[in-house]
C-alpha cells in the first residue's frame, strides 16, 4: 500500500514537472496585455485655407456656401411636455448684413453674397463668419403655426411671395468675435455676438458661447459628371429667447440653435 502511494505521489509530481515546463515554453509567446486605454484626446488637425473669393462659378479656388444641402435648425423644450419643438428656417444666409442692406428685395434667390467668413484649420484666430435668418421663414412643418401664432410670438411680419425680407423686424444675425481650438477635441470654441430685435423695441446684441466643428474637405464624383471637393461647418448654440422679449408659454427659456453649413468649390 505505501508502495502504491509513492508511485502515485511520483505520477503526480512527473504531471506537474511537465506542464510546468510547457508553460515556461509558451509564455514568451504571449502578447503582453495592453496598456490601459489613455484618456487624453487624440487631436489632428490638418492646414487647410478655405475662403470664399468672389464665389465666382468654375473657379475651384473659391469656396460657394451650397444653401439647397444646408440648414438652419432651432428646436426647445415644449412647456409641460417630454417632447420637442422643432424647426428650420428656409431662408439664411452668410453675409454680414449691415444698415443699408436691410431691406426688402424682390427676388427668390440669395438676396446678397454668401462671402462673409474665412476657414483656417490650423489658425482659428484668421477664422470669422457672419450669418443670419429670415424670422418669419421659420418651418416647423405646420402652416398655421408658421404663418399664424409664430408670427406676433417672434415679432416679425407675414411673408411677402417673391420678396426676401432683410428689415430689422424680420432678422437675426451673428457674428463671430473669437474662434479658438477647443483643448479636448478637434472642435473649436466661437464666442459670438447674437443680434435680434424679437418683440424688444430695438435689436438687442448678446455674447454667447457656442461649438464649431470642421467635416473635413473631400473629393466627390457622381456619375460621369467632373468631381468637386465639399467640406462642411457645423455651428452649435443656445440662447434665453425671453432676453428679447419672447413671451410664449408654449416653448421653454432655452432655444438650441444648429447650423449645418456645406460648402463647394464648383
Amino acid at each position: 500500500m505505501k508502495l502504491l502511494t509513492n508511485r502515485t505521489l511520483m505520477v503526480f509530481l512527473v504531471i506537474f514537472s511537465v506542464y510546468g515546463y510547457i508553460a515556461s515554453c509558451t509564455h514568451d509567446n504571449v502578447s503582453p496585455l495592453p496598456d490601459p486605454a489613455s484618456n487624453t484626446p487624440v487631436i489632428t488637425r490638418g492646414t487647410s485655407v478655405l475662403l470664399p473669393g468672389t464665389m465666382t462659378a468654375g473657379d475651384s479656388t473659391q469656396w460657394k456656401l451650397d444653401k439647397a444641402h444646408s440648414n438652419v435648425m432651432w428646436s426647445t423644450n415644449y412647456v409641460g411636455a417630454a417632447g420637442l419643438l422643432t424647426g428650420r428656417f428656409n431662408q439664411f444666409g452668410m453675409h454680414n448684413v449691415i444698415d443699408a442692406e436691410m431691406t426688402t428685395y424682390t427676388t427668390t434667390g440669395q438676396p446678397l453674397k454668401d462671402t462673409s467668413w474665412a476657414f483656417y484649420e490650423n489658425d482659428p484666430a484668421k477664422t470669422y463668419f457672419n450669418g443670419y435668418v429670415q424670422i418669419n421663414q421659420s418651418n416647423t412643418g405646420e402652416p398655421g403655426r408658421d404663418g399664424g401664432c409664430n408670427i406676433s410670438a417672434l415679432g416679425t411680419v407675414p411673408i411677402t411671395a417673391g420678396v426676401q425680407n432683410l428689415t430689422v423686424t424680420n432678422l437675426a444675425k451673428i457674428k463671430t468675435t473669437k474662434v479658438e481650438f477647443d483643448p479636448l477635441s478637434n472642435d473649436y470654441i466661437v464666442t459670438l455676438n447674437l443680434t435680434w430685435k424679437g418683440n424688444l423695441a430695438a435689436p438687442l446684441t448678446q455674447s454667447l458661447v457656442g461649438r464649431l466643428k470642421y467635416i473635413k474637405k473631400t473629393y466627390v464624383q457622381f456619375g460621369t459628371a467632373a468631381g468637386y471637393s465639399v467640406f462642411g461647418l457645423q455651428l452649435k448654440f443656445q440662447f434665453n429667447c425671453r432676453d428679447f422679449g419672447i413671451t410664449s408659454t408654449s416653448i421653454s427659456d432655452k432655444i438650441d440653435i444648429e447650423c449645418n453649413m456645406n460648402f463647394n468649390n464648383k
